[in-house]
């Protein structure tokens, strides 16, 4: 019975560790996408203020 237990709570443990895994590589991939979607619009605001500086 001991054995049994072992076993399973070993089960228990992988499912548990493999499933955390995917949710942090969820959490990287949307950070990378917000990340570049930030650094696209910093460089729009700073090409915008460019443009306006320079037209006066």
């Amino acid at each position: 019975m001991k054995k049994y237990i072992t076993r399973i709570s070993l089960f228990l443990l992988m499912l548990i560790s493999l499933q955390s895994c995917e949710v942090i590589g969820g959490i990287f991939k949307l950070g990378m996408g917000v990340g570049i979607f930030i650094v696209i619009a910093i460089i729009a605001v700073i090409i915008f203020i460019f443009a306006k500086l320079t037209k006066k």
